[in-house]
């Protein structure tokens, strides 16, 4: 069982192929995930409440997959009003928030206001981090204790700083994807962080799976390392049913 915690669905601006739930599929049997957890690119990129919309729709006939709500911190109100809409469904599962798109600093009043949305929802958070300010994550999760974060990328370059937010809250998940491949980074994290904090993401389709996949398993996993991370914490974080015939 593998459960991919961060990935996208629909096309980008980037000169690739992403542009096909189809590819999404193939990927994950290519790689032998079993359950994916998308955001809609457009809701990310360019239009959260068309973005939202088109996912909602794709999510009625992929079973593989599940949905994050992409709350755009810039329209609280409107923010407000697609978790109210798409929470209630069960086919969304979590919550997303950029910072790169909007323009908003991860801590920012209007990216923390956001993250109290997704908190009074009781929806898990996967916020786009990518240097050292993921440690002021820390004091957010103190301020909000209905909060659970994912650092989605642990930090990118500053993931040392995201290995030491961890450890600080035990609300504060990481999961690995990102384009920083530096040796012995997943490992640093494992030795470090209780492992119910650790999950298994890929960024697909903007980024190959393999590559997430070489990060973890370079790491030289255990048995029981392996099962957590790659599906265990992820069913228990986001309540994903994994026997025959499940669903979320």
């Amino acid at each position: 069982m593998i459960i991919d915690v961060h990935a996208h669905a629909g096309p980008w601006f980037f000169s690739t192929d992403v542009g096909s739930v189809e590819l999404n599929l193939a990927l994950m049997d290519r790689y032998g995930i079993d359950r994916q957890i998308v955001s809609a690119s457009e809701a990310v990129t360019y239009d959260m409440v068309a973005g939202n919309r088109w996912l909602a729709e794709v999510l009625q006939t992929q079973p593989r997959l599940l949905g994050y709500v992409v709350l755009n911190p810039n329209d609280l109100a409107a923010a407000a009003r697609e978790l109210e809409e798409y929470r209630p469904t069960g086919r969304f599962v979590g919550v997303k928030v950029h910072t790169t798109y909007p323009e908003q600093p991860l801590l920012s009043g209007a990216v923390r206001d956001a993250l109290a949305l997704a908190a009074d929802a009781g929806l898990p958070v996967l916020v786009h981090t990518w240097d050292e300010s993921v440690l002021g994550l820390v004091d957010v999760l103190e301020r909000l204790p209905r909060l659970r974060v994912i650092a989605g990328h642990m930090g990118g370059p500053a993931w040392r700083a995201a290995v030491e937010a961890a450890r600080r809250s035990d609300r504060l998940y990481l999961e690995p994807c990102c384009s920083i491949t530096d040796r012995g980074r997943f490992r640093y994290a494992l030795d470090r962080v209780p492992l119910a904090q650790l999950l298994f993401g890929t960024d697909s389709t903007l980024v190959d799976p393999a590559i997430a996949m070489g990060v973890v398993l370079e790491a030289d996993l255990t048995d029981e390392e392996y099962e957590h991370v790659m599906w265990r914490n992820a069913a228990r974080l986001f309540g994903i049913g994994t026997g025959p015939g499940a669903t979320a």
